[in-house]
């Protein structure tokens, strides 16, 4: 008995030990548990109107750095001011089937523009569709109610609200997901023009961006925008298409504009503000060169139908 007594006391005495040991480590994790669900829904950011003029200022000179280019007529690709002889590798990539992508950044005056309460992000990327036209990649650009489909998973939802020629009104409902998922309902104004044979462009602003709370729930509502969770408020985007090389370089320019990164939320709010506008970018060049390379397949089918 004595001894039956005694192992029953080293058993329990091991068990108090164990629990003193882990009881820390259970408090730490539940500490980080209730801090990251407090994070999950960080206080909303307020877009300040110096926020605006700011990011209205760099779409402005941008702008103007795009009309100039066009108006030049030749070297319209990113890729060609790059020096040396990296347009060379650059292309040679292009036609291996890789995207290009790279980060921009509009100076005044051979300084950087500062954009007060707010990040501007600025992104060009450039692929290759070979055996495709320039009607191949406008059909399906311009094919906004089925863009839900050549962009899933990352446009939910898509539809023309108005067409007049080259000017469509268009609303997109985007769902974007890095450590938080985001859905966004926005509507654009976009303006597309036929500059040469072979050659064409098209200026795209977000005239409305509302997030979306609790989406696809029956109490789905919107945010109002400019007082939501800041992970876009604003986004230009700037495509160039060309012709050439038996296929089509399509180029697409985004600025776009998100929070600024609040103390202590920078493992939360970070990686969505910094990563999403280069991954959506690459996403969006390769989706498109998918969707065109269908189209252009389709074409040549019919073609061959007798």
């Amino acid at each position: 008995m004595d001894e039956r007594f005694r192992r029953h006391l080293e058993r329990l005495a091991d068990k108090l030990l164990a629990a003193c040991l882990l009881a820390p480590a259970f408090l730490a994790a539940f500490a980080s548990s209730a801090q990251s669900a407090r994070a999950a829904n960080p206080a909303p950011a307020k877009l300040r109107s110096e926020t605006v003029a700011a990011f209205d200022h760099y779409v402005r000179l941008t702008a103007e750095r795009n009309e100039t280019e066009l108006k030049r007529g030749s070297g319209l690709l990113w890729v060609d001011a790059l020096p040396e002889s990296q347009p060379t590798d650059a292309y040679a990539s292009l036609k291996r089937g890789e995207v290009q992508v790279d980060q921009l950044s509009t100076l005044e005056n051979g300084k950087p523009i500062a954009c007060p309460g707010g990040i501007i992000h600025h992104w060009v990327g450039l692929v290759f569709i070979p055996g495709a036209k320039l009607d191949d990649v406008l059909g399906v650009l311009q094919d906004y109610d089925h863009q839900s489909t050549y962009y899933a998973p990352d446009v939910e939802r898509s539809k023309i609200e108005s067409h007049d020629g080259g000017h469509f009104r268009v609303f997109l409902r985007f769902r974007r997901h890095k450590v938080i998922t985001v859905v966004l309902n926005t509507e654009h104004d976009v303006h597309y023009f036929h500059d040469a044979p072979g050659h064409a462009h098209s200026r795209s602003s977000a005239v409305r961006i509302a997030e979306v709370e609790n989406p696809d729930k029956s109490d789905e509502h919107q945010k109002q925008p400019g007082a939501d969770g800041g992970y876009l408020w604003r986004m230009e985007t700037w495509w160039r298409m060309e012709e050439r090389d038996g296929g089509v370089y399509v180029q697409s320019e985004v600025a776009s504009l998100t929070r600024d990164i609040p103390t202590g939320l920078g493992w939360l709010v970070g990686p969505f503000v910094i990563s999403i506008p280069k991954e959506t970018l690459a996403f969006t060049l390769e989706a498109t060169r998918k969707a065109v390379e269908l189209k252009a397949k389709n074409r040549l089918a019919e073609g061959m139908t007798p």
